[in-house]
């Protein structure tokens, strides 16, 4: 993950080795946030596998706050969806 941005409320990060897949689910967690004024992200190519995430958020929050705490979410809900899917394709298991 790389940061670009001189105004840390304005934040352009660049992911490598992702798509859609996670700039889709990534950018609904983040807009969850109601600080969070702007969120979006672009495909810079096809051919590149590369996706720019900007986060822009109201008053003086970092955008590097929504932005972890969007992967955190991410990562519980994925996290559950497995749980979920386990206990229920094993049950025997449990």
């Amino acid at each position: 993950v790389q940061a670009d941005g001189t105004d840390g409320n304005c934040v352009t990060f660049v992911l490598h080795d992702e798509d859609h897949t996670l700039g889709n689910s990534l950018r609904y967690m983040v807009m969850k946030n109601p600080d969070v004024e702007f969120c979006g992200y672009c495909i810079t190519h096809p051919s590149e596998s590369k996706i720019n995430f900007r986060i822009q958020t109201r008053g003086s929050l970092p955008a590097v706050e929504p932005f972890r705490k969007g992967l955190n979410d991410l990562m519980g809900v994925c996290q559950h969806v497995l749980n979920t899917f386990e206990v229920r394709l094993f049950p025997e298991q449990l």
